[in-house]
Order: C-alpha cells, then structure tokens, then sequence
C-alpha cells in the first residue's frame, strides 16, 4: 500500500478512535515495510482535515476564559490541551500525506510524531473524562490547522512555521501549566504534560531537522531564513520568556534565542 494514500486516509478520517487507531497502524506498517512512499499524485488534495463535528470551531477572541479554579475551568484547560494534540496528529499525518519524494527518514519522523500526538491526546481525553467531560464538550479554535493550509506548498515553510514556531511555543508554555496544575492539586495532568514536553522536544527537532535540510537544499541560511519568514508571515512572533532548556535540545541555537 501507499503511505501517501494510507496517510490521506487517516488525515480524512472523522472518527476519532478510527483517526488514533489509523496514526499507530501506520508507523507499524512502515517500519514493518508494508507501505512504500513512491510519489502519488492527488487528484482531490485535502484542505480540511477530517475532525469529529464536536468540538465547534470558533475564532480564538471566542473562546471564554475560564478561571482553573473552578472545575469548569479546569477541565476547559484540559481540554484545550488536548485539542492541540489532536490538532497534531492531523499536522503531522499531513506532513506524511502532502509532501512527496522526500527520504524515508522524513516520513519515518512524522509518522512517529503522528502515533506519539495520538497517545498524548488519548491521556488527556481520558483525563478530562475523569474530570467529568469529554472532547468536544468546549469550543476550540483551528489556528494550528489554518497554518497548515498556509503552509500546504512548501515544506520548508511548514517546517519553519508549524513545528520550529508554533509547536515550540509549547514548550515554553509547558512549565508554567504544569505548575498551575500542580497548584490546583492536580498532579495527575501535571505529570501527563511530563510526557507530552518529553516527546514534544523531540518532535520540534524533527522539525529544526528537516528545515535545515530544505534551507540546504536551496543554498539558505537557517536561522536568518527562519527568522525572515517569521516576519513577512502573518503569524505569531516568537516571545520570551523562553524555555530554553528544551529548545537548545530541539536544536535552536542560544543567539537565535537572544535574537527576540
């Protein structure tokens, strides 16, 4: 089978657990060699990503702010959480999908990265039902999906924006959710976001990885292009305090941090 095809097909899927099942099927099937990545042409290319109809989507100033100490709250922030997982694994099934006729590696690291989001977002589903919700039970916004589409005709742009910036922004913001969770007597979410910032370093440099391999391709400069892009892209600019513990791993270099 193809895992341009394979990877369509899970990024369509609307059916949650269909969509988790599908992200650990695939890296299996790759790395058991029943997938082959030769180039495939989509007549009908995907623009949005399949999602069960619950959340609704909403602009982010739409979003209520809620305090964490209410159990409305609390749960609002999980599930926040957990929407961006899910927002992940459709980013990195996209990744597989979208951009062809690249090394195995590449599609090895998103496939990865897809299953890892699955089970981050699986944690923290069944941490919300165990505060009394479900995903879907709060309104999201589909910022990360809108840089997606923005990003859908070049890889070095999707590198640069989605896993160099976006993604690493959570890193930044992961400590101090911890703390607030802990705050609030709940260690059980605080130590899922153990998990979750663990393998999210990984997955932001998969991202630095491969955006320096597209800078090489075209004879860039990284850390320049990057910060060019960011610029003349209408999108959010990095902003310190940064965790730079968990950038400097992911691959971001300690001038490019002092740069903002």
């Amino acid at each position: 089978m193809n895992l341009h095809t394979a990877a369509r097909a899970a990024l369509a899927e609307t059916d949650v657990e269909a969509k988790l099942a599908a992200a650990a099927r695939l890296i299996a099937d790759w790395q058991a060699g029943r997938l082959t990545s030769e180039p495939w042409m989509d007549p009908d290319p995907i623009v949005e990503a399949g999602r069960p109809p619950r959340p609704e989507l909403v602009s982010p100033e739409r979003l209520p702010r809620r305090e964490l100490s209410q159990p409305l709250g609390h749960a609002a922030l999980i599930h926040a959480l957990a929407h961006i997982e899910f927002s992940a694994i459709n980013l990195a099934l996209d990744a597989a999908y979208r951009f062809q006729g690249l090394p195995a590696d590449f599609y090895t690291d998103w496939l990865k990265v897809a299953a890892e989001e699955a089970q981050h977002f699986r944690l923290l589903r069944e941490h919300l039902q165990g505060l009394g919700h479900d995903y879907g039970d709060f309104p999201a916004h589909a910022g990360l999906w809108a840089l997606a589409q923005k990003t859908a005709h070049d890889p070095l742009a999707r590198m640069a924006l989605v896993p160099r910036l976006m993604e690493a922004r959570g890193l930044d913001a992961t400590p101090g959710i911890q703390r607030k969770l802990a705050g609030h007597q709940d260690a059980a979410g605080a130590a899922i976001l153990d998990i979750i910032l663990r393998d999210e370093i990984t997955h932001v440099a998969a991202g630095d990885r491969w955006f320096r391999y597209f800078c090489a391709q075209r004879g860039l400069e990284p850390e320049p292009t990057w910060r060019n892009l960011i610029l003349t892209s209408d999108v959010p600019k990095p902003r310190p305090p940064f965790n730079a513990t968990a950038r400097l791993k992911a691959g971001f270099s300690a001038e490019e941090l002092a740069g903002w």
